[in-house]
């Protein structure tokens, strides 16, 4: 499987990124272990996960899903066959450093590993300068305790200004970025962070993107909402260009044989500037199926069917 560089983080991957949000919440120990354990017997790559995962949850306090890789990494001893994404940012007291450097002792505890490979800040704080974060940031890097660091869910405009403080102060700058993009959700990605994004010779990694699962296919209607905790958050697909963008990944898949996941998939890995898509897995048969994609190249006329449908 060829890998493509993570922008200059110094990392490569596989273009497909394991989603770790499910471990600990809709995935239990089992489940979470049998797929953890299949995407080291497909090749690997990269998991991601966040220490706020999965706070939302009644009962939980975040922290969960760390735990639970590290719960595996542990018992498998995998962990010279995965790199491992985790954030920070959204728990109380966001982008502080002093929250930062509490933040990622508490990971790399849950986690169990000496080094975290890489480091998102989870969201921007305007509450805190951008030279404090990236200094926070700098400590971490020196300490050799984080490889590389990333940013998620930042504006095109605040992305921009970090990367000038990093270079005016000597600070280091963000390597990856860490958007929205499916093919029904494309404003937070497409045009302007895009375009710094490749300017700026960024790793992008995509999150949601297979739009909370209802680009598997898996909801045609609202009787089929009712199928997975997340069909209410896939709802509003049902209406405006839902239907229609089905309609046209159901056409590649006559043509391709591919599964709607796989087709969905492999659009946001041949965008301009993505390295790779995130997705999660509840089971094996799940993690197979979007695993596939990696093996799906959308000829021209495909992929310009599917940017058009959702236009």
């Amino acid at each position: 499987m060829t890998h493509r560089p993570l922008g200059s983080s110094g990392l490569s991957i596989r273009p497909f990124v394991l989603g770790g949000n499910v471990f600990g919440m809709t995935a239990g120990r089992d489940a979470s272990f049998a797929v953890l354990d299949r995407f080291v017997e497909n090749g690997g790559g990269m998991i991601d996960t966040a220490d706020v995962y999965s706070a939302w949850v009644p009962g939980h306090k975040g922290g969960e899903s760390e735990s639970m890789m590290g719960a595996w990494l542990k018992e498998n001893g995998a962990r010279g066959d995965v790199l491992i994404a985790t954030k920070v940012g959204m728990m109380p007291g966001g982008l502080k450093p002093e929250r930062i450097r509490e933040a990622v002792q508490g990971s790399l505890e849950r986690l169990g590993v000496e080094t975290i490979d890489l480091y998102f800040a989870h969201k921007d704080d305007p509450d805190v300068p951008l030279d404090e974060v990236l200094g926070a940031f700098a400590e971490l890097l020196n300490a050799g305790i984080v490889r590389a660091i990333g940013a998620s869910n930042y504006s095109t405009d605040r992305l921009a200004e970090a990367l000038r403080v990093a270079d005016e102060k000597g600070l280091p700058r963000y390597s990856v970025v860490q958007p929205e993009l499916n093919l029904l959700d494309r404003a937070q990605y497409q045009g302007a962070l895009q375009n710094l994004c490749v300017a700026e010779g960024l790793g992008v990694v995509t999150y949601f993107s297979l739009a909370s699962g209802y680009l598997s296919g898996k909801y045609r209607g609202a009787d089929d909402l009712g199928k997975s905790p997340r069909g209410g958050r896939v709802k509003p697909y049902l209406e405006g260009k839902g239907p229609a963008m089905l309609e046209a990944m159901d056409a590649i898949a006559a043509e391709t044989g591919a599964s709607l996941s796989q087709i969905a998939l492999a659009w946001v890995a041949a965008q301009p500037g993505v390295t790779a898509p995130i997705a999660s897995a509840t089971s094996v048969e799940q993690l197979d199926e979007i695993m596939g994609a990696e093996d799906l190249v959308p000829s021209d006329e495909q992929l310009a069917a599917l940017t058009a449908a959702g236009a």
